[in-house]
């Protein structure tokens, strides 16, 4: 069975590392949106997708504890992928523009 694990952005700017079975993450992100439970996420919200990634869903329960050591989506995204697909990240942040001149 296919499981994703995921990073959420809160609203007060602290990360949320979850996991989800099944196909789609779009269920689990409404749910967590909604405050359907009670629980980290339900007190920040919104919360934004900053990271997920498709496993199996061992391979998902032994991932999660890498991406909750890294300090950021980037440090996570560096982390060897094992053969798995990376499903959506955030997009880089573009470099400062501004030049003295």
């Amino acid at each position: 069975m296919a499981a994703f694990v995921y990073r959420l952005r809160c609203s007060d700017g602290s990360d949320y590392v979850g996991s989800a079975r099944g196909e789609s993450l779009d269920k689990r992100l409404s749910e967590h949106q909604a405050g359907m439970y009670p629980g980290y996420t339900s007190r920040r919200r919104p919360g934004t997708l900053v990271y997920a990634e498709q496993f199996d869903r061992a391979a998902a329960i032994q991932t999660i504890p890498l991406i909750l050591r890294c300090r950021s989506v980037a440090e996570a995204s560096k982390e060897p992928s094992r053969g798995h697909s990376v499903v959506w990240r955030a997009p880089a942040r573009p470099a400062d523009a501004g030049t003295a001149g």
